[in-house]
């Protein structure tokens, strides 16, 4: 995620890193360089290139805006749910640090440190990724069969879950929690829970692929004929008002590419990285364990 101060409109207004231009940059120019070609062609009387009817533009520059303007509120839509859904794992860790002070030390301790191990691999499930965490082994007190069954398991979050719901079941059929306990601390998992599902939700349906591409080349169409519709009515101005308005099509349709997929790992996806390592740092706080270093930003970006 971009991290920018935007009290500076000068610098706002010719920024290059972590905006779309570098990504629409290369059909920009083509472009461009199609209008200044045309533009010369006919002050040059090479060719007499025959006008796009402007009412049959300006209907299909219509239409394409509104479904542009839907299909970019439903990818914003699924990236502002996903930071809503992180937003609720943190707030759910927050709870989990408070209430699991009724538990003997070190159950606390092993819990703290699965539900982290949790947030890790809840993470890497949603970028497709494998890191490893052998460190933690020695923390969350699991067997060499279950640690063995964690490596291979078709969801590690849901299994890291499962035992931790099977230790508080466990705790309460011996007497070590009451009910009361024992059903507060369940509320937090079935949350977690929720939220695991609805991640994988997000994550695993996308638009629908034929809208996307209809709409994908129906932009790049609308902008590959601008000039030849503008060229007659704006003579030498055609290139600068041509690449403005491709600037604006071709824009919001890789911005809605991108926000499509907001947990991945591009420029406005969202910050899981540093989300994981603030849950890390405040839950290991709350057990006085030495703290991972703070994730700072990267050229304005948060990863």
């Amino acid at each position: 995620m971009i991290i920018r101060d935007k009290t500076n409109s000068f610098k706002l207004l010719f920024a290059w890193h972590g905006t779309i231009l570098p990504k629409v940059f290369p059909a920009l120019l083509v472009v461009v360089l199609i209008s200044a070609g045309l533009v010369y062609m006919a002050a040059r009387h090479y060719v007499a290139v025959p006008e796009v009817p402007a009412i049959g533009f300006t209907i299909f520059g219509v239409i394409l805006s509104i479904f542009l303007s839907f299909r970019n509120t439903a990818c914003y839509d699924r990236w502002w749910e996903g930071r809503k859904l992180w937003g609720a794992l943190i707030a759910n860790t927050r709870h989990i640090i408070r209430d699991t002070y009724v538990l003997e030390d070190d159950a606390r301790e092993v819990m703290i440190y699965r539900v982290m191990l949790f947030t890790h691999l809840l993470r890497d499930r949603l970028r497709k990724s494998h890191a490893a965490y052998d460190h933690y082994q020695k923390h969350i007190l699991f067997s060499e069969q279950q640690w063995q069954t964690l490596q291979a398991h078709l969801n590690p979050p849901q299994y890291v879950m499962e035992i931790v719901q099977k230790d508080l079941a466990g705790f309460y059929k011996q007497g070590l929690i009451t009910d009361i306990i024992y059903s507060a601390l369940t509320r937090h998992t079935i949350a977690l829970g929720d939220i695991h599902a609805g991640c994988d939700r997000i994550s695993s349906t996308p638009l629908p692929f034929s809208y996307s591409v209809l709409l994908h080349r129906a932009v790049y169409s609308f902008c590959f004929i601008l000039p030849f519709s503008l060229e007659s009515s704006l003579g030498i101005w055609t290139p600068v008002i041509v690449a403005l308005i491709a600037y604006l099509f071709l824009g919001l349709d890789a911005l809605s590419a991108e926000l499509e997929e907001p947990f991945g790992e591009q420029e406005n996806d969202l910050p899981l990285d540093s989300i994981v390592r603030n849950i890390e740092r405040e839950m290991l706080t709350s057990i006085g364990a030495e703290l991972p270093p703070v994730i700072h930003a990267h050229k304005s970006n948060l990863s």
